[in-house]
């Protein structure tokens, strides 16, 4: 039976930790104890830890059982109330940072899907995260989770905005790149005005999993470079309040998918076609996505359909800060609610970058750690 860590306020670790992917091989139940090291009222987590285009993603893979609920949004309200003492550890410092990603696996809605997932951050819980799925989706091929059939897999992903059709591009047992098709995205607001310290600013609101507002960055003075993060930021951080007082921000058919998630900044790139763009996507509280955003390429191309310089079948050459690159397409017209839609494909790679063992010592006492930004 789970305990309770009075020091951190969370469900401490249960003695054995599993999950299972139907119908695929490499079924596992790994016995926490068996690694836990005597040290006092100690318990430990572990991670395999990928990037995406820069971005990390933190895996749990044995210390955590199984998530409550029929659906990944319960899972993900589950989370929330039972285990966020966990993500606390894993995100923030000492072990993590501001900018840190992750992700609690679990069983899929139904058996149509191979996974379900449970993403969180700096903030708590999103509704989507397409870097994520990209190095989740290369993470259970790589390990074994689920056999790699080559040249391409097919995997099914269950995230909080839905479900995602995934294919891995597989070369001598490796996973070389990940596209998936996105639920439906669309515009929320167009050329909407907000006021701000740096005076009106005009964007754009669009859903691709969860929802952005998108802000042409040279059109409000800035410039996407490493030296202009703290400007974004702070940026972000007036907008995301400032938007939600402006116009309501709630998915029509799902009233949990809801608020401004992030702001994606933008600027135009030489080039093309296809079409090429640079942005930083600023989300959660001021975190900095290395990326180029999955779910924000998806609401971006929503954007570049609503206002006719994209078309069914063309596509984004989107671009990060870090100059890593997602390609972006719409591959169909869609409609949410009666509201015009598209539905798009992402493409990127992800790599591992190691296998963590996260200890929390009752004894001390900066327990599930502090974030200094």
């Amino acid at each position: 039976m789970a305990q309770r860590d009075m020091a951190v306020g969370c469900v401490v670790l249960p003695a054995t930790s599993w999950y299972q992917v139907p119908g695929h091989v490499c079924l596992r139940q790994v016995s926490l104890a068996r690694h836990a090291r005597a040290v006092g009222a100690l318990f430990e987590v572990s991670t395999v830890d990928y990037h995406c285009g820069g971005e990390p993603f933190r895996i749990v893979s044995d210390g955590v059982g199984p998530l409550s609920g029929a659906t990944i949004l319960e899972k993900r309200r589950y989370a929330a109330e039972r285990l966020d003492g966990i993500r606390r550890l894993l995100v923030n410092e000492p072990r993590g940072h501001a900018d840190m990603y992750g992700c609690f696996v679990t069983e899929p809605d139904d058996e149509d899907a191979d996974l379900g997932v449970v993403f969180f951050h700096n903030e708590g819980y999103s509704t989507a995260c397409g870097h994520g799925t990209i190095a989740l989706v290369t993470w259970a091929l790589e390990s074994g989770r689920i056999a790699i059939v080559e040249p391409e897999t097919r995997v099914v992903v269950d995230v909080p905005s839905g479900r995602l059709a995934c294919v891995a591009r597989c070369e001598e047992r490796r996973v070389l790149s990940v596209r998936f098709r996105n639920v439906p995205s669309f515009v929320l607001a167009r050329d909407l005005t907000v006021e701000t310290t740096r005076g009106p600013l005009t964007l754009d609101v669009a859903y691709g999993g969860a929802f952005y507002a998108t802000l042409d960055a040279p059109a409000a003075g800035l410039i996407l470079e490493q030296g202009s993060l703290s400007e974004l930021i702070a940026l972000q951080r007036e907008l995301r309040p400032a938007i939600e007082a402006a116009v309501e921000v709630i998915h029509p058919l799902e009233p949990e998918l809801r608020g401004i998630y992030g702001v994606v900044f933008f600027q135009a790139e030489a080039g093309g076609p296809p079409l090429a763009q640079r942005n930083v996507a600023v989300f959660a509280d001021g975190e900095v996505d290395r990326s180029p955003c999955g779910s924000g390429t998806s609401a971006r191309l929503a954007v570049l359909h609503d206002r006719g310089e994209l078309s069914i079948g063309d596509e984004l050459r989107h671009l990060s800060i870090v100059g890593s690159e997602f390609r972006g397409r719409i591959v169909a017209s869609a409609e949410v609610a009666g509201r015009p839609a598209v539905i798009t494909e992402i493409e990127g790679a992800a790599h591992l970058t190691g296998y963590h063992r996260f200890v929390l010592d009752d004894r001390d006492p900066l327990g599930t750690g502090f974030l200094l930004r």
